[in-house]
């Protein structure tokens, strides 16, 4: 780091003049995720409100919240914001209801994903303060030093209650726990709470749209008596991923589909949205036949995929002609030649191309446009068309109608959004890696965290299950990620060496083990012998005057084993501890297990990761990378498994998603997450024992659903009080300490059999 740097690092931290040791440990994290989403100015406007909170005199919890929050709701909302909610946090602040600011700055960011403009999400502001002002305790007409009885609990919820209302419906709600409970604070906190039969009744009728819970028996009667079909409806919220704007899909789960749709503009009333759905799908689940992808550009598989789409329908039009005027009246009607100058118009093109084809009324006058209409229609009169036959369509209408400007960045959307259609996953096979020719290109480059060096990474912000009231705290667990500092390897070495008989012995296991089966892997400028195909093809290029391919060596890998695995040791200041009868802690019988543990995966030649994790407060939850999957077993890790360190508490949960953000990422038949640990989940911010040990419970059902098998070895002689709670049968306790080193190989090479 620079010396300008440093100097403005320092009057940064002057300028926030907060002497809390959380907040000061956690401030370069945080400021340098601000940096990534805000300009100089909203920098200064940040550091400002973050000083403002911390002198209100409320403890360290706001000013974390704030750091933490505030550059993703400036970043969604503008940079002006940040003033605001600091006025708005000094308003609370001056009155009886101190203990509402926490769960004010928590509700923030779900608050600004949900509403996503400036205008609601200042109504959304005057809506906490005439609750607060409404519901605050009043002695003759006069404002009372009591604080709102429902203010915190209603913020608490708010994440909730706005992904499935309306800011409108919102305030609804509000409105009739404030007044049908004004002179009741007990019923009215319950109503709050989300706990009382008039609290949910009331949030069932200001939920907009048809709710499929309402419906599910309706649509799965339509599935049977139109197609003499039933499928499994797997529901997904459309308010809880504003970014990503899932759409429906069909998998070997089911059919996913939102669990509400408004009625339409043009009068179409959700459940026919959910009818067009599925008659879509079920056309798809009928008629369609994956193809091979590999080949495709993904400008010619979306075109092929509007061509699928109107053969299914078509057919399914040709046996209920009455889902013509249905998916009409739901497909968008582009505007022909209204893309701009200069932006991408393919998008536009194919889905003008796609109400032509589902409407014969379409007036749309382009040759290309009608002459591909033509095609179609004439290959589908002439009968027995299938999903390959659309590939014809499709890649010829691209090389037909293409221009410079389709390669734009600038993509124009408009009308392109055909909302009962599902996204063609399974339209699609793909190559599985084998002994098929591999080019550069289709190389995936090895993902390095540890490239990052000493540059910070923004904190990654996870929910948390909340068992008394059964549902998740967004964005509730700040999970900080740093590169390891190193030590000294030869640390490590001398351990490997107390234990050279084990690894003579688990080194015939691990060979019996190995997969024998060779697969090549061609085009490789470096490799382990010459592809002599290649290299006769580049000489005859060189001869003829053309630039050869210089990719002329070829490698081998074996096959036939297809497992990846992420280690998680659990670094609570408890693993400082020498147990009962041990000359050495249980940090050196770790580090002694997982290196000889590195060591035989690397021999079995499998993909995988090493992580550690400990936390101090739900807003500091440190997770440190010893090994990344592209690494090596080599110095550079053994230097910071030697530099491995025992603190503070045990948020076990948080980093379970964490470690399996990461595993679910490669590319591996089977995924196994193996968690070292010697405590039950706690941490300092906790006093319910029971609340951690739920979430960690909830993080292995998520990893379940994810493909990834979690399997906790625990050092803890009561373990088997809550291990089981947690992992169900997935764990195992090691008695015997001292034989860790031993057992754990073992036991992973058990698991991978």
């Amino acid at each position: 780091m620079s010396t300008a740097e440093v100097k403005t690092t320092q009057s940064e931290r002057d300028a926030l003049d907060c002497d809390f040791a959380k907040v000061q440990s956690v401030f370069d994290d945080c400021l340098a995720y601000a940096r990534g989403k805000l300009s100089a100015v909203g920098i200064t406007a940040y550091i400002e409100g973050a000083h403002a909170v911390c002198k209100m005199g409320r403890g360290e919890e706001p000013v974390l919240l704030f750091l933490e929050e505030m550059p993703q709701v400036a970043n969604q909302l503008g940079e002006a914001v940040i003033p605001e909610v600091v006025a708005f946090t000094r308003r609370l602040a001056r009155s009886p209801n101190g203990l509402a600011i926490a769960p004010f700055l928590q509700s923030l960011a779900a608050a600004a994903r949900s509403l996503e403009s400036r205008e609601l999400f200042n109504e959304y502001l005057n809506l906490v303060m005439q609750t607060l002002e409404r519901s605050t305790p009043k002695v003759h007409g006069i404002d009372s030093m009591y604080p709102s009885p429902c203010l915190p609990d209603f913020l608490k919820n708010v994440p909730i209650l706005l992904g499935q209302l309306s800011l409108g419906g919102l305030r609804n709600w509000v409105e009739y726990g404030i007044r049908s409970y004004a002179s009741d604070p007990d019923r009215q906190r319950d109503y709050f709470l989300l706990q009382s039969a008039d609290s949910r009744a009331v949030l069932r009728r200001e939920r907009h749209g048809t709710l499929l819970a309402d419906h599910e028996r309706k649509l799965d009667l339509y599935l049977r008596g139109l197609w003499a079909t039933e499928a499994n409806f797997a529901p997904y919220s459309l308010a809880f991923d504003t970014l990503r704007k899932p759409v429906p899909y069909l998998d070997h789960l089911g059919i996913h589909l939102p669990d509400v749709y408004d009625d339409t503009i043009n009068g179409v009333y959700g459940i026919d949205r959910y009818r067009a759905l599925l008659a879509h799908v079920h056309a798809h689940r009928l008629w369609t036949t994956p193809i091979q992808a590999d080949n495709l550009s993904p400008f010619q598989r979306l075109a092929i995929e509007i061509f699928e789409d109107s053969r299914v329908e078509y057919l399914a039009m040709r046996e209920y002609p009455g889902l013509r005027a249905l998916w009409a009246a739901l497909h968008p009607v582009p505007e022909e030649g209204a893309c701009p100058e200069g932006w991408s118009g393919l998008r536009h093109r194919l889905f003008t191309l796609s109400r032509a084809l589902l409407d014969p009324q379409h007036g749309y006058l382009d040759p290309a446009l009608l002459k591909y209409a033509g095609l179609f229609h004439a290959a589908m009169e002439a009968g027995n068309t299938r999903t390959d036959t659309m590939i014809e369509l499709g890649v010829n209408f691209i090389a037909e109608t293409r221009v410079p400007s389709d390669f734009s960045a600038n993509i124009y959307f408009a009308d392109t959004e055909v909302g009962y259609r599902d996204d063609n996953r399974l339209m699609w096979k793909f190559f599985e890696e084998g002994d098929e020719e591999e080019t550069a290109s289709q190389k995936v480059k090895p993902q390095r965290i540890e490239e990052a060096g000493d540059e910070k990474l923004p904190p990654r912000l996870y929910p948390e299950w909340d068992y008394h009231a059964q549902h998740y705290r967004p964005d509730w667990v700040s999970v900080y990620e740093h590169l390891h500092r190193s030590g000294d390897a030869a640390f490590i070495d001398r351990l490997l060496a107390r234990h050279s008989a084990l690894a003579k012995q688990l080194k015939k296991i691990i060979d019996l083990l190995k997969p024998q089966h060779k697969v090549r892997i061609r085009y490789q400028e470096e490799g382990t012998e010459l592809d002599l195909d290649i290299a006769i093809r580049s000489l005859i290029d060189f001869k003829c005057g053309i630039t050869p391919d210089t990719r002329i060596n070829m490698s081998h890998r074996s096959d036939g084993r297809s497992i990846a695995v992420s280690l998680l040791l659990d670094l609570s200041a408890s693993l400082g501890d020498v147990p009962d009868g041990c000359t050495q802690s249980k940090l050196e019988l770790s580090q002694e297990a997982v290196s000889l543990l590195a060591w035989a995966i690397e021999e079995m030649g499998d993909p995988f990761a090493i992580g550690g994790f400990h936390s101090n407060t739900r807003h500091e939850v440190r997770y440190f990378h010893f090994k990344g999957y592209r690494e090596r077993w080599d110095f550079e890790v053994k230097e910071r498994l030697a530099a491995m360190e025992a603190g503070y508490s045990t948020r076990m949960g948080a980093a379970m998603r964490h470690a399996g953000h990461y595993l679910a990422h490669q590319q591996a038949g089977k995924k196994l997450l193996l968690i070292l640990t010697d405590g039950e989940p706690s941490d300092i911010d906790a006093p319910d024992p029971r609340h951690l040990v739920e979430d960690a419970r909830i993080a292995v059902r998520e990893l379940d659903q994810k493909g990834i098998y979690p399997y906790c070895i625990s050092l803890d002689p009561k373990a088997d009080e809550y291990v089981a709670d947690i992992f169900g049968n997935r764990y195992t306790v090691v008695d015997n300490i001292r034989r860790l080193p031993e057992q754990m190989t073992k036991l992973f090479l058990a698991l991978t059999r």
